[in-house]
């Protein structure tokens, strides 16, 4: 992704494309909105299944409590929400999306989980005061954001003293062969598959691209520590095919 100090020449990567940085988040927005429903078979279709095993391990990093208050930022359809739910904590769920939010309200309903917060914001601009929570949590979303620096300087505001930061997104793994056998995995069969069942084949196209955009694993945890978080780690999964970056507001 770049920026330019101007607004007029601002640009952002929508997939493997540059364009005005104020057309990213509608373009994106196009997207979700397509895919909100068949969004479990996305990530099914992205992972392979594994998303699942990834989640259940992230959600095991970031620990709930009882009592204490957590975002899950880009929660959309509730997947983290859920997870986090038997701890007790107070989840709020907040999306750009209302048609992902709308998505997993529905769901939380079948579930008979009624006490979270449902909070359609931009990660880039929230709407919460300071040092309202406990922990913030996103998983494969903050490489849709058009300003991954705001959305980290957001995330840290935020959060209380102590608060923890916690993001889940894909990046490059190191495996020998496995990265060639996931690429061609990638770009060409799972565009073919959001096509067969979704009948979308460009949204799955941008989805895939935009893992290759993101920034690498240390790069990311600069942008981390940039945005004034210390103790940053990152713990990579599957050779760093996904990753769980962590960090602590003192």
């Amino acid at each position: 992704m770049t920026t330019d100090s101007s607004p007029d020449t601002a640009t952002a990567s929508f997939g493997y494309e540059e364009i005005p940085a104020e057309e990213k988040i509608v373009r994106v927005g196009a997207v979700f909105s397509g895919v909100a429903k068949k969004y479990d078979i996305m990530n099914d279709a992205m992972s392979g299944g594994m998303h699942r095993l990834w989640k259940d391990r992230f959600v095991r990093r970031v620990k709930p409590r009882a009592g204490e208050r957590i975002l899950d930022m880009a929660g959309g359809t509730g997947d983290i929400a859920f997870r986090m739910a038997p701890s007790g904590a107070e989840i709020t769920v907040s999306d750009i999306n209302q048609d992902m939010l709308d998505v997993g309200l529905e769901r939380a309903v079948k579930k008979g989980l009624t006490d979270f917060v449902w909070s359609c914001q931009n990660a880039e601009e929230l709407n919460f005061p300071d040092r309202q929570f406990d922990a913030y949590t996103i998983a494969f979303g903050i490489r849709n954001v058009t300003h991954i620096d705001r959305a980290l300087a957001e995330a840290y505001r935020v959060l209380k003293h102590g608060g923890r930061f916690f993001c889940l997104e894909f990046s490059t793994t190191t495996w020998p062969g496995f990265k060639e056998v996931y690429d061609n995995y990638s770009h060409k069969l799972v565009p073919q598959i959001g096509k067969m069942i979704a009948g979308d084949e460009d949204s799955y196209r941008y989805l895939i691209e935009s893992i290759r955009r993101f920034p690498p694993m240390p790069e990311f945890e600069a942008m981390i520590r940039k945005a004034g978080f210390v103790q940053t780690r990152v713990e990579p999964i599957m050779g760093g095919l996904v990753a769980i970056h962590s960090g602590w507001k003192i």
